[in-house]
């Protein structure tokens, strides 16, 4: 299973690079991964803090995390 959520996290973070900031939803249409599999991918990313969260009225994005 953790294999899994870190091949995703690879996938979320190459989407984000290639796309730029992102919600969880078109990551999750431009990366084909169920969204339970992007919220952990995403969990993973912020835990290593290589992914920053911005807020927008009701939509998060997320980013590559500057430094």
């Amino acid at each position: 299973m953790d294999a899994e959520i870190g091949f995703a996290a690879g996938d979320v973070f190459r989407f984000i690079q290639t796309n730029g900031p992102s919600s969880a939803a078109k990551i999750r249409q431009g990366t084909g991964h169920t969204t339970a599999l992007v919220n952990q991918a995403i969990g993973w990313l912020a835990r290593e803090n290589k992914i920053a969260r911005s807020v927008k009225g009701k939509t998060v994005r997320w980013s590559l995390n500057q430094g």
